[in-house]
């Protein structure tokens, strides 16, 4: 359970209620939050105001990519916010240079717009498209149902759930939806204005569900035999969270024949600032002909605050830890760990637990429907809400995923032991939750 420092002021208690008082009057209430005042925050641990400690399973959905208050990332601000902090996108700075140079290397032969969130790289990539199909009048992106791709006006109407889209129509034109991981219903969703193909490695919201070998590679040949573009949404799946760059490499790896597979334009955001605002869209050099990099051309995108000589050194940063320490190794290491204790849950807990999946540190559990629950069915709200409560109850702190799913996505430097007893308190709440369904286990 939490640990409570000892003696907490009377100032210190009543600050969670001031602090939730203050965002009731002043803040717009476009999110479901948790009743929760966080205070700070060292690694993969955080502390609410009044004291209490979490293990964070969560990465500020899979942002915090070294954890909290990290001392490198720190440094890599000071350090920079002293020689430059903003200049415009009118003149050239060496650390978005570095980043670009970094970025591809990762990837393939190609180049990098920088922008400020997954969202933004998300409009890039639909520009992109339509720029390339223009001339010949397409324009059309398919994406998958359950495919979430950000909160503007064109990412609810490339997302694949209803439930975003709801109150925002009409909906920008251009997209249709067809079902995740079913190469056929593309090929059969087809039309003369289909320009482009948009997938996630792992969808994140809409289950951690990860793409199948057969499905990344049918989507490479029959974008190749259309000239069509296939893109990759990566803001949530990417940035090492697999165990490697992106988890197109990891699903592919070792398949014969898939050793150059690449996607022709990939979205990036979240764990690759580590927290600070970041994110960018890298395009592959020649597509079907084209200097895809090259379309998008002086006053054709554009954003204020893309690339900042801060945003870059920060970026630059997390990969040099990343690869310093080792990180891809551990995530796999540790995630091959995790997913053997999360497939145990299954036969564990039956009466709970659904199903497992994910890779590396991007996994979650299933529920059983709410329903079969004794210890939720009386309450309205749904399973994977009341899981990740009861989860901060016991000093935990998880993501839900719909209706159903319960994320993990650990910092990629969580310490064994910290990843060990933030999954051992989930393990608690499984057998306090299977205890009310069979009395006497526990």
């Amino acid at each position: 359970m939490k640990d409570l420092v000892p003696g907490a002021p009377a100032v210190v208690r009543n600050e969670h209620a001031e602090v939730k008082s203050l965002f009731q009057q002043h803040v717009v209430p476009s999110y479901g939050r948790f009743d929760l005042t966080l205070s700070h925050g060292a690694g993969s641990v955080v502390w609410d105001v009044t004291g209490s400690r979490y293990i964070d399973l969560g990465s500020g959905i899979a942002v915090c990519a070294l954890g909290h208050a990290n001392p490198e990332i720190t440094e890599a601000l000071v350090e920079q916010s002293r020689r430059l902090v903003h200049v415009s996108n009118l003149y050239y700075q060496a650390p978005q240079a570095h980043l670009a140079r970094t970025i591809v290397r990762h990837l393939a032969p190609g180049r990098v717009f920088f922008c400020n969130s997954g969202a933004e790289a998300n409009e890039g990539l639909y520009k992109l498209a339509r720029r390339f199909g223009h001339e010949e009048g397409r324009f059309e992106i398919l994406t998958a149902t359950h495919s979430f791709h950000g909160r503007t006006l064109g990412g609810i109407a490339a997302t694949g759930q209803d439930k975003v889209k709801q109150g925002f129509g009409p909906m920008t034109p251009g997209f249709r939806h067809v079902p995740f991981n079913d190469l056929q219903a593309v090929e059969e969703s087809l039309s003369p204005a289909t320009v482009a193909v948009l997938v996630e490695g792992i969808q994140g919201e809409g289950g951690i569900t990860p793409a199948s070998v057969e499905y990344l590679l049918g989507l490479r040949r029959l974008c190749d035999e259309r000239r069509l573009l296939l893109l990759m949404d990566a803001v949530q799946c990417g940035h090492f969270r697999s165990g490697r760059y992106q988890s197109f490499q990891r699903i592919l790896e070792g398949v014969p024949g898939a050793e150059a597979f690449a996607p022709d334009g990939l979205s990036m955001a979240k764990s690759m600032g580590g927290g600070f605002p970041i994110g960018a869209f890298w395009v592959r050099e020649n597509v079907h002909g084209v200097e895809l990099g090259s379309i998008l051309g002086p006053g054709s995108h554009g954003t204020t605050y893309g690339g900042t000589p801060l945003g870059c050194a920060v970026a630059s940063r997390i990969f040099h830890v990343i690869e310093r320490d080792g990180l891809e190794a551990r995530v796999r290491q540790q995630g091959d760990w995790m997913k053997n204790v999360l497939s145990r849950w299954v036969e564990q807990f039956p009466g709970i637990v659904r199903s497992a999946r994910g890779i590396g540190f991007m996994q979650g559990i299933e529920l059983q429907p709410k329903e079969a629950i004794p210890g939720l069915a009386s309450v309205d709200r749904p399973a994977s809400l009341q899981v990740v409560h009861r989860l901060h109850e016991a000093g935990v702190l998880a993501i839900p995923s719909g209706a159903q799913v319960v994320r993990f996505l650990p910092a990629l430097n969580i310490g064994p032991s910290e990843l060990q007893e933030g999954l051992g308190t989930v393990e608690q709440v499984l057998r306090e939750l299977d205890g009310t369904l069979l009395p006497g286990r526990k």
